[in-house]
């Protein structure tokens, strides 16, 4: 398999470009560095993938970028790449939401209309495209009322896909993560900011009250899931729910984490935030049906080890100028 992953040197596409060369794939890694957090975590993240002999990294902006040169003799795109965080995607900041998120995968899919050998793009859409529904857990039919920017513009990309799955039959697929968390979390992430205080013993920070609740899925399994939507057959334009398999509450999972880390947490409160989703909850069946998938990894277990991966940060020193 030749696969090009953007979004190469993030969270997901980092432990994605890593997993498809375990399993032999050549793999051209691309990412824009986008400043949504310090560039060193970035490049932390692709320290095992720069000199891999199958492994070929390229630095740009999907919205610039001679796509067609890019996607050249690629089977598969794995499209991770995009303008992450809720609470950020509002006021002027929404531009570069549209950037990232709507115009790159546009173009993106404009590039790759008229290309073969590809056989599928994977989208890595977000849970933010449900907002606060009715009922759970959470449909892939139900109608999409995203409250946040962000979740508009991944909807919007979402739609993209589809569009271009219709009138051209390019054959797309979108997955819908909720709550992807393990080693190499963005900084801004909730579980990440958890486990750096609490092995710091400083004070976190819980907007609400703790109990909103979240499907969260452990990395693994979310890149498992891309190669499985990679790889079986499906009708252009799929959306998938991909999640963890469990509901817990904010609060449930700091006492997981004290329970691994030996530890009390220091809580402080504070307002809810605008564009936070109450509650998220999978329905996982359309995966499991047409993916045959099912996660793997508990969120004790994978919380453990993103509780090990921060030990292990903070004991070397976070990246250079990070």
């Amino acid at each position: 398999m030749r696969a090009l992953v953007t979004g190469a040197a993030g969270f997901v596409g980092s432990h994605l470009c890593e997993r498809l060369l375990r399993d032999g794939a050549e793999v051209v890694g691309l990412d824009a560095f986008v400043p949504n957090y310090p560039r060193p975590w970035k490049e932390a993240n692709l320290r095992l993938l720069r000199d891999h002999a199958r492994f070929r990294f390229v630095e740009g902006d999907l919205a610039e970028l001679d796509l067609t040169r890019l996607l050249t003799d690629v089977e598969i795109v794995f499209h991770q790449a995009a303008m992450p965080g809720v609470r950020s995607s509002w006021g002027a900041e929404f531009q570069v939401y549209v950037d990232h998120n709507i115009r790159a995968t546009q173009r993106l899919l404009e590039a790759a209309v008229n290309l073969r050998p590809l056989r599928r793009i994977v989208y890595a859409s977000s849970s933010s495209v449900y907002g606060d529904a009715p009922a759970l857990p959470l449909e892939e039919d139900a109608a999409p009322r995203p409250i946040s920017p962000y979740g508009v513009t991944k909807l919007a990309a979402e739609h993209l896909c589809r569009l271009y799955a219709l009138a051209y039959g390019l054959p797309t697929v979108s997955l819908r993560y909720f709550t992807v968390y393990g080693p190499r979390q963005r900084p801004d992430m909730a579980f990440h900011r958890f486990c750096a205080a609490i092995l710091q013993e400083r004070e976190i920070v819980v907007f609400s009250d703790g109990e909103q609740t979240r499907d969260f899925t452990y990395v693994d399994d979310a890149v498992e899931a891309n190669l499985r939507a990679a790889l079986r057959p499906l009708e252009p334009g799929a959306v998938i729910n991909i999640g963890g398999g469990a509901r817990i509450s904010v609060r449930a999972a700091l006492g997981l984490l004290e329970t691994a880390a030996g530890r009390k947490a220091r809580l402080v409160h504070r307002e809810a935030q605008r564009g936070d989703m109450r509650h998220t909850y999978a329905d996982t069946r359309r995966a499991q049906a047409l993916l045959d998938f099912r996660p793997a990894v508990p969120v004790a277990e994978g919380l453990r080890r993103e509780l090990i991966w921060m030990e292990e940060v903070l004991r070397a020193g976070a990246p250079a100028g990070a």
